[in-house]
């Protein structure tokens, strides 16, 4: 079976630059695993491969829902594979990339999502108990069920705590069991991960992250902030409080004391904990294979290129 490379990492470490010269190299075309690059018309703040760069080589996955649309990684999986499929049924290498730790995680583990359909309607029945009593007695009905979701989700993440008590009503079976149930199957491909290493020197990766947020800037994030708040769409939607365009609204709102000053250095700060978090996602992948961050792209998706090559032949 063809070994198909997942480049990730965390946000700003150069994995795009790689993972499109890997395509090149090796006849590949490129699936995105980023939450956010699938929403069509925000493209600096999702730092999105620009119009030349998907000339290079087919790109998948980009552009693919308005915002405003609900996604999730069930979609994704499902998403991902028929790409996969597509491109490997012409001949050509999947080579995919991203930095969201689920939509990894749930490719790597062959995580399934066949929830049962009773949830669905069980959902709308709870949603309709919130919106007239609140959360808590949904949320201590959850702690009674399944003790161990409902020590992982805040009482205030409604849609998530209507989802695990929906889904364990129709099932029956608690998140672990569930957990182990999703990943009995198996990943559909021999997935490889790699990722640019910068974990000794996190700094640099901070530096990096701080120049994108100045080159975003210049290519007109603002622009774009202020276009997906002029949207009829709900300012809660995931794609309306992503980083980069939530630290816009006191700005675009008029709030006192901010300033395109502060809502930069906002974007900076928050984009630097998000690259942590990410740096602890993926220290909890297994048999992630570590690539020289001195390295160039070319020479990175050369060193991807061997490594693929000699595990096709053991």
């Amino acid at each position: 079976m063809t070994r198909i490379p997942i480049i990730t990492g965390p946000t700003g470490s150069g994995k795009s630059a790689s993972a499109l010269k890997l395509c090149e190299l090796m006849g590949g075309e490129l699936i995105s695993c980023d939450s956010m690059q699938i929403y069509k018309g925000l493209d600096v703040g999702t730092a999105k491969p620009t119009k030349e760069e998907q000339a290079l080589v087919p790109h998948h996955l980009i552009d693919i829902i308005e915002p405003g649309q609900n996604y999730n990684v069930s979609m994704f999986v499902s998403d991902c594979g028929k790409a996969i499929e597509d491109v490997l049924q012409r001949g050509k290498l999947p080579v995919l990339c991203g930095g969201t730790g689920q939509y990894v995680s749930a490719l790597k583990d062959g995580i399934s999502f066949e929830d049962d359909p009773r949830s669905e309607a069980i959902s709308r029945e709870l949603y309709a108990e919130y919106n007239e009593h609140g959360i808590d007695d949904i949320y201590r009905r959850l702690e009674a069920a399944d003790p161990e979701a409902a020590s992982k989700i805040h009482p205030n993440n409604t849609r998530r705590v209507i989802r695990a008590l929906s889904v364990f009503e129709a099932t029956g079976k608690t998140k672990t069991q569930r957990n182990i149930d999703s990943v009995k199957k198996g990943p559909d491909h021999p997935f490889v991960l790699f990722e640019i290493d910068y974990e000794d020197n996190r700094s640099l990766l901070y530096d990096r992250i701080n120049l994108r947020v100045d080159k975003m800037i210049c290519d007109g994030l603002e622009k774009e902030a202020r276009y997906l708040y002029s949207l009829p769409i709900d300012r809660k939607s995931t794609c309306c409080q992503a980083i980069g365009y939530k630290e816009f609204l006191p700005l675009i709102d008029g709030e006192a004391g901010s300033s395109l000053e502060r809502t930069i250095y906002e974007i900076k700060l928050n984009t630097r904990h998000f690259a942590k978090r990410q740096f602890t996602w993926f220290r909890h992948i297994n048999d992630i294979v570590k690539i020289d961050r001195e390295l160039s792209p070319d020479e990175q998706a050369s060193f991807i290129c061997r490594y693929l090559c000699e595990k096709c032949t053991t």
